[in-house]
């Protein structure tokens, strides 16, 4: 362990002992000390990325807006509907001719079927009934009639409260047959075939009144289905109609993930061979990734908050929300416990000392970052490298993304990931990369990324204003850049008076 790196962790120590003295109750409890090494997790992968771009005497400015977008991807990627098996896109109703004109011909529904009409930005939501369906023709883009559609009468439209519109969605209902309240079924009208488990159940009472119930299990019953359901079934009766929704996943997990981490893997490359074949400068090429990335994460989702709510609670979500736990104490202390990211993060770091100490990669990293003239006249591909580099970089940007989404459960693209650059560049250089390139220890990233985890804890729980808090983020990047310099000239005064 050399100078700076042991010098970070007596840091990181002392303030450890001073919050376990000062705050006891808040410093060691189990949910901080949870939070602790899953903070220390999300930030400390940015933190492994952006030293091997330092390491070769670049910089990364867009992490931030790597971070976001890979999070934006992420929930589009995964995003879920929840889809009636019987249901027509509508192209205009009337509620004075009380009329509903599809823009397809169907035959799925009948008259005296009952139907529900929703989604409309103008009209009401309403429960009718169907009277009759005649085939038509609307418009075509010309303004021929030449598509084909169906008109249906119904009745119960609500003349009074609804407007024309010319949007919406018709779907078909079910009546009741029985419900058991203390086994948690109900009996549906009609074979639902493929109804399963995560599906859901829409309830609607005509008189006024929803509910939204996840399904655990069917099966067919006697021409009917019954639906197992966990939890509270609230007020639901036999006056109810049930529209089941079919849930629709649009990508699985795991080419979810591949995509997201391949889309970071091109990016990456896109930055090196920006700054090797055109020879850019990386603070601008990151700096327009910055701006660009941030841009199109907007664009994905059109600025609106996104996620993928809890529809992963099982699954993808125990990446932040998962935990091994060690033991148990009385409070105020709790329950203590590991994240499984952290797991996920050491294992990376591993992977990551691995590759700069023991590799023959890692070595030519560390010798293009102190010259790369020399560098590329004792046989190195300085370009290859570089470009391995940035790819490190935007790769475990992303999986920062992945955490830091999970942890959060939504984000908001105009801001997710604001300033992620500057965490992840202060725990490199507080962890021994040199800012001119050619030094780095992944050990001392991990101490520094703890060290900067510490000092937002040690703003919140010493209760110092958080307006304060990018200004000591900013005094430590300073002290250790000053440290930094500090040490290179007497290591360098050191040598020349040896020689």
């Amino acid at each position: 362990m050399n100078v700076k790196i042991l010098g970070i962790t007596l840091l990181l120590m002392s303030l450890w002992l001073f919050l376990a003295i000062e705050v006891p109750g808040g410093f060691l409890n189990g949910n901080n000390m949870f939070n602790l090494f899953l903070r220390t997790s999300m930030y400390g992968v940015l933190g492994i990325g952006v030293a091997f771009v330092i390491i070769t005497a670049g910089i990364d400015l867009s992490i931030g807006s790597i971070v976001c977008l890979s999070g934006v991807l992420l929930s589009l990627f995964l995003s879920v509907s929840y889809d009636p098996a019987d249901e027509e896109q509508v192209f205009a109703i009337d509620p004075q001719q009380q009329v509903i004109v599809l823009k397809d011909e169907t035959e799925r529904f009948k008259p005296g079927d009952l139907l529900s009409y929703y989604g409309s930005t103008q009209a009401r939501s309403a429960v009718v009934t169907l009277s009759s369906v005649e085939p038509t023709k609307i418009p075509d883009e010309q303004g021929g009639l030449s598509i084909s559609c169906s008109l249906l009468q119904v009745d119960g439209l609500d003349a009074n409260k609804s407007k024309k519109a010319r949007d919406g969605i018709v779907a078909k209902l079910y009546p009741i047959r029985g419900v058991d309240v203390e086994q948690g079924t109900v009996l549906i009208e009609g074979q639902h075939e493929g109804l399963a488990a995560r599906d859901r159940i829409r309830f609607i009472k005509p008189s006024g009144g929803m509910e939204e119930i996840v399904v655990a299990g069917a099966q067919a019953v006697d021409g009917n289905t019954r639906v197992h359901f966990e939890g509270d079934m609230g007020a639901l009766g036999e006056a109810w109609l049930a529209m089941p929704r079919f849930r629709n996943q649009t990508m699985p997990v795991p080419f979810a993930l591949l995509a997201v981490l391949g889309i970071a893997l091109l990016l990456g490359l896109v930055h090196g061979l920006l700054v090797t074949k055109i020879h850019l400068q990386p603070f601008v090429v990151t700096l327009c990734g910055l701006l660009l990335y941030r841009g199109i994460s907007r664009w994905l989702v059109r600025d609106e908050d996104t996620g993928y709510g809890n529809e992963y609670e099982s699954s993808l979500a125990l990446l932040t929300n998962g935990k091994f736990v060690l033991w148990t104490l009385e409070e105020p202390y709790g329950t203590y416990s590991i994240p499984y990211a952290f797991f996920i993060f050491l294992l990376v770091a591993i992977l990551a000392a691995v590759f700069l100490n023991k590799t023959i990669y890692g070595r030519y990293m560390l010798a293009l970052g102190r010259n790369v003239e020399a560098a590329r006249f004792s046989g190195i591909d300085t370009d290859r490298m570089t470009i391995i580099g940035y790819v490190i970089c935007t790769v475990m940007a992303a999986l920062g993304g992945l955490f830091f989404l999970n942890y959060a459960g939504s984000i908001a693209p105009s801001s997710h990931g604001n300033f992620f650059e500057l965490y992840a560049i202060a725990a490199a250089v507080l962890g021994g990369c040199s800012l001119r390139g050619g030094e780095g220890s992944i050990l001392g990233v991990v101490i520094g990324t703890a060290l900067m985890v510490t000092l937002k804890m040690f703003i919140t729980l010493m209760m110092i204003s958080d307006t304060l808090e990018f200004a000591i983020i900013g005094t430590v990047i300073l002290l250790g850049v000053v440290a930094d310099e500090i040490i290179k000239r007497a290591v360098a005064k050191k040598r020349a008076s040896q020689g």
